[in-house]
């Protein structure tokens, strides 16, 4: 049986409380390995935590992580584009409540802390991307629809994490060159990548609420399809079959 239960916790830092939910099956026992789920700019919802539940079926504790703070949620693009801002502008923000969140993970009982992973969504896969770029000790990530700018951040040494892109070749927010320079990037830090691209895929082609052809940005079952299973293998490669 798949449990979900709200997780909360705190940066001890600033104080700032924060509420995700983690996922995991209550059947299989001993420690597990652990996936983060790192959301859009919306903030946590359905959408993440759905996912968290699918992890869950293949054997990970899957925790769908809070980047806001509890109770910061958006209903509108607007709302969303405010509640994310403070990140775009301070990646050392969005680095912090990251490792917040993965440190989080590794505590949780059900969780073998030293196999874990992550997932995020558009601006979740932006932080999947910089949690790799810092260095973190983390086996893989993987960035569904995810932006590729660098963060502007002096990060040395080789990239730990394997990493694997997966991209919509005709997603507006992250266009060919920017993909293109993502691979110089992780090429020069010495990281294990993959980088997938689905042909006539624009951006959040994961979501099926993602009605917005004209913007490009279009949910695509089959692209879908195809990049979770690539995601399962990724998995299955680092941590084994479970």
């Amino acid at each position: 049986m798949i449990k979900s239960e709200a997780l909360i916790y705190q940066d001890p830092t600033s104080g700032n409380t924060f509420e995700g939910v983690i996922c995991w099956d209550e059947d299989l026992a001993g420690q597990k390995p652990g996936i983060l789920v790192s959301h859009t700019f919306k903030g946590q919802s359905d959408f993440e935590i759905g996912r968290a539940q699918e992890l869950a079926k293949l054997g990970y504790v899957a925790f769908a992580l809070d980047m806001y703070g509890k109770g910061k949620r958006a209903t509108a693009p607007e709302e969303a584009d405010a509640l994310m801002k403070p990140f775009l502008d301070n990646r050392g923000l969005l680095l912090n409540n990251i490792l917040l969140a993965l440190d989080t993970l590794k505590k949780h009982p059900e969780v073998d802390e030293t196999k874990v992973g992550g997932i995020g969504f558009c601006f979740g896969g932006k932080c999947m991307l910089d949690l790799a770029r810092s260095s973190a000790e983390i086996g893989g990530v993987v960035s569904f629809h995810g932006i590729y700018d660098k963060p502007g951040m002096e990060h040395q040494g080789d990239i730990k994490a394997s990493v694997l892109v997966l991209h919509g070749w005709e997603d507006p927010l992250a266009d060919p060159e920017s993909t293109v320079a993502l691979g110089h990037e992780l090429t020069e830090r010495n990281a294990d990548w993959q980088i997938l691209a689905f042909g006539h895929t624009g951006h959040a082609f994961t979501n099926p609420a993602a009605k917005f052809p004209e913007k490009g940005m279009y949910y695509k079952e089959t692209s879908n399809r195809r990049a979770w299973q690539t995601m399962i293998n990724f998995f299955e490669e680092i941590f084994g079959r479970i």
